[in-house]
């Protein structure tokens, strides 16, 4: 059997998921990562990803995280975001009107704050929209 460790993600308003796990994954500022159980300790600031979860079971489960901060250590992992959903919690046309207006600011900035806010909101909005294709999907082991 697979060594196992606990993950757990935080968001302000709930706790979004708690279990011993096999494996994670998300992203990195630089990059995607892998988080097997006795993984060196480190923090880490993510990006708004897609965060897989490889269950006890062997089941991968897919969902939206946000910005925010990976820590693990002491045989735990915690990713404490501002916002998570599953792929069947996210609204899709909220997702799509927020990508169509983050869109619009991009084209029509003149300053780089307006700029670097929107292609914050672009990433965030185009993610939410890759987890609400994955519905009732299975992630790629």
């Amino acid at each position: 059997m697979p060594s196992l460790f606990t993950f757990e993600v935080h968001t302000p308003y709930r706790l979004f998921y708690k279990n011993k796990v096999e494996a994670i994954s998300v992203t990195l500022l630089d990059g995607e990562v892998g988080i097997l159980a006795h993984h060196a300790a480190i923090t880490a600031p993510i990006k708004p990803c897609l965060v897989k979860i490889k269950e006890k079971s062997g089941q991968w489960k897919i969902g939206f995280a946000s910005e925010g901060i990976l820590e693990v250590a002491g045989g735990k992992t915690v990713l404490m975001v501002d916002s998570a959903e599953w792929p069947d919690e996210i609204d899709h046309e909220r997702a799509l009107e927020a990508k169509r207006q983050a869109e619009e600011i991009l084209k029509n900035s003149s300053f780089k704050f307006e700029s670097g806010t929107a292609k914050q909101k672009l990433e965030r909005a185009d993610m939410r929209l890759k987890a609400w294709e994955l519905r009732g999907e299975k992630a790629p082991e």
